[in-house]
């Protein structure tokens, strides 16, 4: 299935329904609206949707005056559209419904905070996410949806290109971090391509990236989060220490926090952008916490 152009919005569409609505776009709520058509189609593309065996549902972050609703409606089962904004997400059906009305019947608006949204606010469960996040939150609204929804197993967000690349960072690398590490605790991330500031508007100060994560069963428990991820967080909290002494406060000491790696086949002595979230998940399994 292909996005149709005809109902696409463009600059002028975008500023109109602003006006209509009264809205200045806000860094507060880190909203800087799409107004390319060939960007959409190209956000479209890229989260490959067509690749799932099921039905989707695709589940979007942040619609503003719905640019990549009107995408993802032509090629999705079903688009849930999670918008804070009150003035944004009571317009949204009216726009699909008059630039889409045959997909109208598709869409879900709920109005909520991405950060607090549960599996109790959606009619079904998404399949995949696609986004244009919020710049200011987006590694936080990220893994919270991907902790919330297990079944969502295709993601494709557009996120500030610093943040894209450390999400999609190998270990070892300087962007390397928490981000990396938690990303690729829920499957593969890579990044999809780059995306210029003049298809924004207000046009923003820093190029996007787009991130794409195909989740996956890694071998390990979604339950393993909960162990998992404060070690990571302990782990980088102190970049130039090592993991000996990163751990030491985990484990009560930092003989303790040796031992416990020594079981896990890792290197007290290295520091944390070393790991893969591997060792990390190994780690967790060897320890009593």
């Amino acid at each position: 299935m292909t996005v149709e152009d005809s109902h696409l919005l463009n600059p002028p569409d975008i500023r109109a329904l602003a006006e209509e609505l009264d809205v200045a776009p806000t860094k507060k709520l880190g909203q800087n609206f799409v107004h390319d058509p060939n960007t959409v189609r190209r956000i479209v593309a890229a989260a490959e949707l067509g690749e799932l065996e099921d039905a989707e549902t695709v589940l979007e972050v942040g619609p503003g005056l719905g640019s990549l609703t009107l995408g993802l409606i032509d090629v999705a089962e079903h688009v849930i559209a999670v918008e804070i904004d009150p003035r944004l997400a009571g317009r949204l059906a009216v726009t699909v419904g008059e630039r889409a009305p045959s997909h109208a019947h598709k869409l879900e608006v709920v109005g909520a905070d991405a950060m607090k949204v549960t599996a109790a606010d959606l009619s079904r469960e998404p399949t995949a996410l696609v986004a244009n996040l919020p710049y200011n939150v987006a590694v936080p609204v990220l893994l919270h949806l991907l902790a919330e929804f297990p079944s969502i197993r295709t993601v494709l967000v557009m996120v500030q290109l610093e943040v894209a690349q450390r999400l999609a960072a190998d270990p070892g690398s300087k962007i390397y971090g928490v981000p990396s590490v938690k990303a690729s605790f829920y499957g593969d991330v890579r990044t999809a391509g780059t995306i210029g500031k003049n298809v924004f508007w207000p046009a923003p100060n820093i190029e996007s990236g787009l991130v794409h994560i195909d989740v996956k069963d890694k071998g390990w428990s979604r339950s393993a989060r909960d162990k998992v991820f404060p070690l990571i967080d302990a782990a980088f909290a102190q970049r130039r220490k090592t993991l000996r002494a990163c751990l030491a406060g985990v484990y009560g000491s930092a003989a303790a926090a040796e031992e416990a790696l020594r079981a896990a086949g890792i290197d007290p002595q290295l520091r944390g952008e070393k790991l893969a979230v591997e060792d990390f998940v190994r780690l967790a399994e060897v320890s009593e916490l």
